[in-house]
């Protein structure tokens, strides 16, 4: 069974990433040979294989707990449970929520989840008229291809019993949606309708292919982990409400970049599929008024005022360095086209992370260790300095010293079409205490 996991192909825009970074720890691409991880890629992520090498250097043979505040869909919780550790993770994206809830069911009944599966896919007998669709979704399948996949998700609306199997299927569900578009993808997952794939996937193949996968991942998964440690619940990392105070000795994450990435935008397609929201402007108030404010379309929906979140008294370690660089955005905005609101999403970027570090040091036990995965970013040409910052206010939130260790120079390939000429890097955020 190990040699089918070593056959797995990448999509060809995977392939693509992957040709263009040299050291892959800090992203996602190789958790897409990986049982369990694969079920779904979510655009931000770090290497599996990479966390439990963290954890097995860490725990030393201890009883440890793991925490990840930026869960995404489930990386650090399940390599987690491979190394045998009791494991949590918080995620506020309620789409990605669910997604990485359901990879955690991966130790129910095989053959019942089979069965259920099978049972949604041969429900060809349903002959109601398929529901409207959002615009975005007419432009991403073709009449009989949505035709299809309409079938599938009102057989399983109509099977759908809230039981481990059913949110199972509903997972390989989502997993084919991808495959089976005829719109391209873009390696950070916003949907291209103007860019088109040759020959998308049929539904009905693209579903059976997913199901057989995943029950070989379980298997495989139940065959290796003992016993499951694992939890991710729906929470604010401004806030780590629902994790108690001094539980945790280890924290392994990817905070969202302060690069303008959408991540609500990310899951669009799924989302509107699903009827979770009607277009891109019930984006805002569905998912990314519940993110880390890293988008200059969350800010500007939120109409912040500059100098009010300068004026914060946890970002005095970095006010100074922090305030001139807003300034010179807000300067250089008029300049360009877009006139993007980068000066109030780097000011309340950071202003979030300052609560994010608050609430880590409540949750950690003395002596823990974090390693944020991050990466710098300079809008319209002005660095900002993001691990340096992040450092400072781990410092200034209670925790006693902190280090960069890079692991790769980011944007490299596309050095030539690059509006600014500021070198970027990516890497880890050692902190301890």
């Amino acid at each position: 069974m190990i040699g089918k996991y070593k056959q797995f192909s990448f999509l060809p825009e995977v392939e693509e990433e992957i040709k263009n970074i040299t050291d892959r720890t800090s992203t996602f691409v190789d958790n897409m040979r990986l049982p369990i991880h694969r079920w779904f890629r979510y655009s931000a992520g770090f290497s599996a294989e990479w966390v439990k090498k963290v954890v097995r250097d860490f725990r030393r043979n201890n009883s440890i707990t793991l925490f990840d505040p930026f869960v995404g869909s489930g990386t650090t919780v399940l390599a987690g449970e491979e190394c045998g550790i009791e494991s949590f993770g918080i995620e506020a994206h309620p789409f990605i929520v669910r997604v990485a809830k359901a990879k955690l069911l991966w130790s129910e009944d095989v053959n019942a989840f089979r069965s259920f599966a099978m049972d949604v896919l041969h429900a060809q007998s349903l002959t109601d008229i398929p529901k409207s669709y959002p615009k975005l979704i007419y432009k991403c399948y073709s009449e009989d291809i949505l035709n299809a996949l309409d079938k599938l998700k009102r057989a399983w609306l109509y099977k759908n019993d809230d039981s481990a199997v059913s949110e199972l299927t509903w997972l390989a569900l989502v997993g084919v949606l991808r495959v089976t578009s005829s719109a391209g993808t873009a390696p950070w997952q916003y949907v291209l309708p103007k860019k088109t794939k040759k020959e998308p996937m049929h539904p009905y193949k693209a579903f059976f292919d997913q199901v057989r996968m995943m029950t070989q991942d379980m298997l495989y998964f139940q065959s290796v982990v003992r016993e499951r440690k694992a939890q991710i619940l729906e929470d604010d990392a401004r806030m780590c409400s629902k994790i108690e105070d001094g539980s945790v000795d280890l924290i392994i994450t990817s905070p969202p970049y302060a690069n303008n990435y959408d991540y609500a935008d990310a899951t669009r397609l799924e989302m509107s599929f699903f009827g979770g929201i009607k277009g891109w402007g019930d984006l805002q108030s569905k998912v990314r008024c519940r993110l880390i404010r890293s988008c200059t379309q969350h800010v500007s929906a939120e109409k912040i005022n500059l100098d009010r979140i300068l004026d914060s008294k946890n970002l005095y370690p970095i006010i100074e360095d922090l305030r001139k660089v807003c300034y010179e955005l807000e300067k250089e905005r008029p300049l360009h086209g877009g006139r993007k609101n980068y000066h109030l999403m780097v000011a309340a970027y950071f202003s979030d992370l300052a609560k994010v570090w608050i609430a880590l040091r409540r949750v950690c036990k003395q002596g823990a260790k974090v390693c944020f995965v991050v990466g710098d970013s300079a809008p319209y040409g002005i660095h900002v300095p993001v691990d340096k910052w992040l450092g400072e206010l781990a410092i200034s939130a209670g925790f006693k010293s902190c280090y960069f260790e890079k692991t790769r120079d980011r944007n490299v390939k596309w050095q030539i079409d690059r509006k600014h000429k500021v070198p970027l890097h990516e890497g880890r955020l050692w902190v301890e205490g």
